[in-house]
């Protein structure tokens, strides 16, 4: 199997996705072996110092900032800082969220500025190729001293606490490190620290949701192109005079896709009914397009952040200095996960609009897409599916990144609240699978109305995969199942676009 080397490169919310869905090895390269152990020497000369007095390494944390703890008690301190720290509650974070999380701290201490020693990164390396990943809870972090709740938890079980994923299955750590052969961790100074501080818990939802989105925002103009035809709209509006005159890059690369699904279709040739068609066809470029942009955006936010480095404090060995700043604060993933929770939601409440106007009874479409309505509902009580997903959706977007709660007494008196906008984040991407599994399923069924006419070769190879699955509804069956059915295809085809 390739193994992925850790070597300092920049590596980009698409290249870390790849990694960790292929749970490819890990290896440190020499150079970053050298650097991280130069780093840790330095340290340990300045710690060497009786008179050193270094926050996080010797002293308390937060808020007992001024204690100083006694040599003798330097580990303990460690240790008792991730017990203290793992107060995680709520559903379990999803195994491979864990798993990018843990990628992501093994990246960030790799490094060398946080005066771990290589001992810890080979140890967390060893976790994370034996498949042994840490479980961790949804709530607790507050996203500005690092994801110190969640991050504990990962840490728990290099002391041979707490629990792992392992093979689909928790397991006891204890249990998994014995099973695998691999030995307890004692954490030296400032290591339990490194652990604790840092965006990676944020970081990790933001790399899925971003990288899933793009994939789905592609997905969604193939989808909404099946629509068109199904409407039998015109594809004069997505002509790219009209694009470049307004030229949002999203907006040219939507219209560009969308005509080219769209050119040579006989149903192009059908009997238009409309001089103009609705937003929610016309406009897709406009609409699809925003969101695409937005997505953009948090990409190059959240590829600076997988390669920075987010503890505190620093340990600059070259230029003799140990700095103690805010580089955990998630302000900036915050407002990305926020902006991307909004960009989704669009791309699902324009969807749901279209499945609307298809079950609607217009343009020679029958009422709710169905043979004998009256008799059969048809696709009625999908489109309410979809619509209650998209006002859930809604609900998720109250942005979480303008809140703050002090705490710390005092210390931390602005918070990110990162952690809980990757979370609701989280559940908009699978809400906006559902609502374009919905759109996929009723495109395809008035599709079948306009037979014997056929759409392009592209589309036309979508609709048949999409009959491979979902035959066509002739009478009222158990919905459910293919709504099942269809939200499998859409997860197969974000991950084999990623």
């Amino acid at each position: 199997m390739q193994h992925f080397i850790i070597d300092g490169s920049i590596i980009t919310a698409h290249r870390l996705y790849e990694i960790a869905d292929s749970h490819m090895p890990l290896v440190m390269s020499e150079t970053v072996i050298h650097t991280i152990r130069k780093n840790r020497q330095y340290l340990e000369t300045r710690m060497a110092d009786p008179d050193a007095v270094i926050y996080g390494i010797n002293t308390g944390f937060g808020s007992l900032c001024n204690i100083r703890i006694s040599d003798d008690n330097l580990e303990k301190l460690q240790e008792n800082l991730v017990l203290s720290h793992a107060c995680g509650l709520g559903e379990c974070v999803p195994e491979r969220i864990c798993r990018v999380i843990l990628l992501l701290k093994i990246i960030n201490l790799s490094h060398g500025y946080s005066g771990v020693r290589v001992e810890l990164l080979e140890k967390l390396i060893q976790m994370y190729n034996a498949g042994l990943i840490p479980v961790i809870f949804q709530l607790g972090s507050l996203g500005a001293s690092g994801d110190l709740a969640p991050l504990a938890h990962l840490s728990l079980p290099l002391l041979g606490k707490g629990e792992v994923y392992h093979d689909g299955k928790k397991l006891l750590a204890q249990d998994a490190l014995s099973l695998k052969g691999i030995n307890a961790l004692s954490l030296k100074s400032k290591e339990g620290l490194a652990l604790l501080n840092g965006t990676q818990f944020s970081l990790s939802y933001a790399s899925v949701i971003a990288t899933e989105a793009l994939s789905l925002f592609h997905l969604a103009n193939k989808i909404a192109a099946i629509s068109m035809e199904a409407f039998v709209c015109d594809i004069s509006p997505f002509d790219h005079l009209l694009h470049d005159i307004r030229p949002h890059k999203g907006q040219l690369i939507t219209a560009k896709e969308i005509f080219g699904y769209l050119e040579g279709s006989e149903i192009r040739h059908l009997q238009k009914q409309s001089v103009q068609d609705p937003y929610s066809f016309r406009c897709v470029p406009q609409v699809h397009g925003a969101s695409y942009q937005a997505i953009s955006h948090a990409l190059e936010v959240i590829d600076t952040e997988i390669n920075a480095v987010t503890d505190n404090p620093m340990v600059f060995d070259d230029e003799n200095k140990i700095l103690s700043g805010g580089n955990f604060h998630a302000q900036p993933l915050a407002l990305v996960l926020d902006y991307l929770a909004i960009a989704m939601a669009e791309l699902g409440s324009i969807s749901e609009r279209r499945v609307y106007q298809l079950i609607n009874g217009d343009r020679g479409l029958p009422a709710f897409l169905t043979k004998y309505p009256g008799l059969d509902s048809g696709f009625m009580i999908a489109q309410y599916t979809a619509a209650s997903i998209v006002s859930q959706n809604k609900q998720y977007c109250t942005p979480a990144s303008v809140d703050s709660i002090v705490s710390s007494k005092g210390q931390e008196d602005h918070v990110s609240m990162a952690a809980n906008a990757g979370t609701k984040g989280y559940k908009v991407l699978s809400n906006l699978k559902s609502i374009l599994a919905i759109e996929l399923m009723t495109a395809a069924q008035a599709i079948e109305f306009r037979r014997p006419a056929k759409t392009t070769a592209a589309l036309e190879k979508m609709i048949a995969e999409i009959r491979s699955e979902i035959p066509t509804l002739e009478e009222d069956r158990l919905m459910h199942d293919d709504m099942v059915k269809a939200e499998n295809l859409i997860e197969k085809w974000v991950t084999q676009s990623v």
